[in-house]
């Protein structure tokens, strides 16, 4: 498959989304030819924040979390920002989604706090993740393993799981989201 033959789903909270995790893989996905979907808790706009704490960007989301599934796509992108994870963190169709694709043997894309979700979906342990050293000690306690990298991909348990630590590694990450799906 090539990145323009695929299907991409990006998940997140209605607000506390940090902006760029949110827009370079949707935009840079999406000129590379690829079908990205935005799917948010609810239809209303998806506010952005930079660094937690200013205001970014509003986007408009495709689909509601609760209408979209796993089998129609072929990787999923979690952006971070501190709210925007803390929140998706527990909600149900999330954790479901996330789960849904490391069964199926999909890649798996988190960025920054985004790897709070595969924490609460059960699906770190065994891995090795390189999120915001915020999470370290989650990620760790949860059975993984955290390192502090630009970038790290790892294919355990059957799926593989793409990391980056901050919006500094985005070429890195975007980069290694293109290579899963073929690019």
């Amino acid at each position: 498959m090539a990145v323009n033959a695929s299907k991409v789903l990006i998940i997140v909270n209605n607000w506390g989304i940090e902006e760029t995790e949110l827009t370079r893989p949707l935009r840079d996905l999406q000129a590379a030819g690829a079908d990205v979907t935005l799917a948010a808790t609810t239809l209303d706009k998806c506010e952005t924040v930079e660094h937690d704490r200013y205001e970014g960007e509003t986007l408009t989301p495709d689909a509601k979390l609760s209408d979209v599934q796993a089998s129609d796509y072929d990787l999923l992108v979690v952006p971070g920002g501190t709210c925007n994870v803390d929140r998706i963190r527990v909600n149900e169709d999330a954790i479901t989604l996330a789960q849904e694709f490391a069964h199926e043997g999909k890649p798996i894309a988190a960025i920054c706090h985004g790897a709070w979700l595969l924490v609460n979906a059960g699906l770190i342990e065994g891995k090795t993740a390189s999120p915001c050293r915020y999470i370290a000690a989650d990620i760790e306690n949860a059975g993984g393993h955290y390192v502090d990298s630009q970038l790290t991909v790892d294919d355990a348990n059957g799926w593989k799981l793409i990391t980056s630590r901050k919006p500094d590694d985005l070429d890195y990450f975007v980069g290694a989201i293109k290579d899963a799906l073929g690019d």
